[in-house]
């Protein structure tokens, strides 16, 4: 049996798009398990960012507070220290002008400690941006997974192997062969002679 020569063409066109295919359905498979290497890496990323800004944060509070009792302990000190000289100069009770050193022993304390707060503050509004920054940077990193679309793929591969056929027909008719079409039909009259 002889295979007609667009009958071969057409063969090796269906076994191609049945290759290309299975290609492309791997193809696209990959992408997507790269595309979510992407997206793990990226989220990884965040939480590392995250976790240092948290520790960078709670170091800055422990050592505001750290700052906050040295200063206390100071502030008493040199108080204590104040009041026991001013006991010892002849028991005399404290007068106007001890008072008031002794109200800026508070002032400056407290003008310390309004100062610590304050930058506390700037530093956890520095926090809260950075977080954003964090989160706006995984959103950048990350990208949109597409599943795999075999359909897509298969539907492709058939027009493929229906564009080859019509092309072959179409290079047929242009020669002045018989298309398959034309040869079905007299295929059919044929079989209708013999039949009446």
């Amino acid at each position: 049996m002889c295979v007609e020569p667009t009958t071969a063409l057409l063969i090796a066109s269906v076994a191609s798009a049945g290759i290309q295919y299975q290609q492309t359905v791997a193809q696209q498979k990959a992408q997507q398990q790269a595309q979510q290497r992407q997206n793990d890496l990226a989220q990884r990323n965040a939480i590392n960012r995250y976790a240092s800004e948290g520790l960078r944060i709670r170091q800055i509070a422990d050592q505001t507070a750290q700052k906050g009792l040295e200063a206390s302990k100071k502030t008493r000190s040199a108080q204590a220290q104040y009041a026991a000289s001013a006991g010892d100069a002849g028991g005399l009770a404290m007068s106007g002008s001890t008072n008031a050193l002794m109200a800026d022993f508070y002032r400056t304390q407290g003008n310390y400690n309004a100062s610590l707060t304050r930058n506390l503050g700037i530093n956890e509004s520095q926090y809260r941006r950075n977080l954003e920054a964090i989160q706006f940077g995984q959103e950048s990193q990350s990208t949109y997974v597409t599943p795999p679309n075999p359909e897509l793929a298969f539907a492709t591969g058939v027009l493929n192997v229906a564009n080859t056929y019509y092309g072959l027909e179409a290079e047929k008719a242009n020669r002045g062969l018989q298309t398959n079409r034309e040869k079905n039909r007299n295929r059919r009259e044929v079989e209708g002679f013999n039949i009446g």
